[in-house]
C-alpha cells in the first residue's frame, strides 16, 4: 500500500513540474525581436563612421503580403568597404524615404568587433540627415 502511495506521489510531481516547465518556458523570439534587440544594442556600442546611401528598394519577402523598405547604404572601416543593407519597413516614421537618394551623406553605427554589423537608423538614433 504504502508502494502505491510513493508512485502516485511521484507521479503528482512530475505533472506540477511538468506544467511549471510549459507555463514559464521561454517563448521563441520572433525575428523582428532580435532586429530590435540587435538595433538597441548597436546604439549601445556601436561606432560612428562616415557612410553614403546607395539606393532604397521595397522588395516583397517570401510569404509576406506587405513590402519591406530596405536601405541601402555603403562605409568604410579601417580601409575596408562595407555594403549592407538595413529593413526600415517599421521605422518609417523617423524619416523621409523620398529624400533619400544616390550619394546621400550618412552616419553609420557600426560593431567594432564585426564592422560588418552596422544599423543606419534605430528608435533613438539617426545617421541620414534631416
Amino acid at each position: 500500500m504504502i508502494s502505491l502511495r510513493l508512485y502516485g506521489f511521484i507521479l503528482i510531481c512530475i505533472a506540477v513540474v511538468t506544467a511549471v516547465y510549459v507555463l514559464l518556458r521561454r517563448k521563441p523570439k520572433t525575428a523582428q525581436d532580435v532586429e530590435n534587440e540587435r538595433r538597441a544594442w548597436l546604439d549601445r556600442v556601436g561606432r560612428i563612421t562616415d557612410g553614403t546611401v546607395i539606393d532604397v528598394q521595397e522588395m516583397t519577402a517570401d510569404g509576406k503580403k506587405r513590402p519591406a523598405t530596405f536601405l541601402i547604404y555603403q562605409y568604410d572601416v579601417a580601409g575596408v568597404s562595407y555594403e549592407a543593407s538595413q529593413d526600415v519597413t517599421y521605422l518609417r516614421q523617423w524619416i523621409n524615404l523620398h529624400s533619400c537618394r544616390l550619394g546621400l551623406p550618412t552616419s553609420v553605427r557600426y560593431d567594432p568587433q564585426n564592422p560588418g554589423n552596422s544599423i543606419v537608423l534605430s528608435e533613438r538614433w539617426m545617421g541620414l540627415p534631416q
